[in-house]
């Protein structure tokens, strides 16, 4: 996995879960295999994502949970397969008001800070957002060290089930 720089974390549509595939990219950009599979209960009270090796999600590889239930957004914890801490991940409620934001930290020490690359993109999916409508547009994350270097960039693709 040293030679994959990118990934691209594809939905499936289930009745009453999320199912994810995680696939690896190679440097071209050539789609690889597939890394991981994740299941997410939809409406649960508490957000939880276990990533696994297989398909018939026997081996775990790692996950997130969110600290606390009934929680919009939140402090999420990043654990490995045996639930050890790698790291953690919490929405910056008072700079999303425009632009969503999230600030990540790693066992190791890194911080970044992940912003909507594009204001006016952010701006309009907040009208989309209030007026009930489908959320068409694309939107990129990228994830800052505070020395400006970009350790990590999300983009979501304007598809109807999520593509990132």
């Amino acid at each position: 996995m040293a030679d994959v720089l990118r990934f691209t974390l594809r939905q499936h549509i289930a009745l009453f879960v999320n199912r994810y595939t995680l696939i690896g990219r190679s440097i071209d950009g050539a789609e690889g295999s597939v890394l991981a599979h994740a299941q997410q209960k939809r409406l649960a009270v508490r957000k939880h994502v276990t990533f696994y090796s297989d398909e018939t999600r026997t081996e775990p590889l790692f996950g997130f949970a969110a600290r606390r239930g009934l929680q919009h957004g939140g402090a999420y914890d990043v654990t490995d397969a045996d639930d050890q801490p790698l790291g953690e991940f919490r929405k910056d409620y008072t700079r999303s008001l425009l632009r969503s934001t999230w600030n990540l930290r790693t066992r190791e020490g890194l911080t970044a800070v992940g912003q909507e690359r594009s204001r006016g993109v952010a701006i309009a999916r907040r009208f989309l957002d209030s007026t009930g409508g489908a959320d068409p547009l694309r939107y990129h994350f990228d994830f800052v060290t505070g020395d400006g270097l970009v350790v990590l960039t999300s983009e979501r693709q304007p598809t109807l089930r999520d593509v990132y």
